[in-house]
C-alpha cells in the first residue's frame, strides 16, 4: 500500500492513488488549507496540483509499523524529487506518518501526516516540519567544518 502510493502519484492515476485511503480519511500535508483534506475523493481533487509537475519520482525508506488491535500505526521515510516544465527542479526528505485500519479485507490508510525534514532551494510549498530535540544545554558543537 505504502509503494502503490508513490507508484500511482508518480503516473498520476489519482483514482488509484485515492482507492488506497478510507472514504472518510484525514490527510495533513502542511498549514496551507489547500493541503489538508477530510475525504479521498478530496485527497483525489487536491492531489491535481501535482499535474504542475512534469516528471516525480517518491522513494519510501525506514518504514516502521506497529500493529494494533484496530489497525496500524506507520512512519515511513520519503524522499521525494519533482521537476518542472522548465527543467528545474526540486526536492524533499520528510515522513509521512500513517494510521492504517482494515476495510473490506484490505488495509486503508485512515490518516496520513506529511512532515519535512528538509529540502532543497527549488522546493518552496509550506509542507508540516518535523519536530527535532534541541541540544543539551551545556553542548558545545565540535569544530568539525572545513570552512570554519
Amino acid at each position: 500500500m505504502l509503494i502503490q502510493y508513490c507508484y500511482a502519484l508518480d503516473r498520476m492515476d489519482l483514482p488509484l492513488l485515492s482507492a488506497l485511503f478510507t472514504s472518510d480519511c484525514t490527510v495533513d500535508y502542511g498549514p496551507d488549507e489547500r493541503l489538508q483534506c477530510n475525504s479521498a475523493a478530496a485527497l483525489e481533487k487536491s492531489l491535481e496540483r501535482m499535474w504542475r509537475w512534469s516528471r516525480t519520482s517518491h522513494h519510501l525508506s525506514n518504514v516502521q509499523i506497529k500493529f494494533e488491535s484496530d489497525g496500524a500505526l506507520a512512519n515511513s521515510y520519503v524522499h521525494a524529487w519533482h521537476e518542472r516544465f522548465d527543467g528545474s527542479t526540486a526536492t524533499i526528505l520528510g515522513q509521512y506518518q500513517d494510521r492504517f485500519v482494515h476495510v473490506d479485507s484490505n488495509w486503508r490508510i485512515a490518516e496520513r501526516r506529511m512532515v519535512m525534514n528538509g529540502c532543497d532551494a527549488g522546493f518552496t510549498v509550506k509542507i508540516n516540519r518535523c519536530k527535532r530535540n534541541p541540544p543539551p544545554v551545556d553542548w558545545v558543537a565540535p569544530d568539525l567544518d572545513e570552512n570554519s
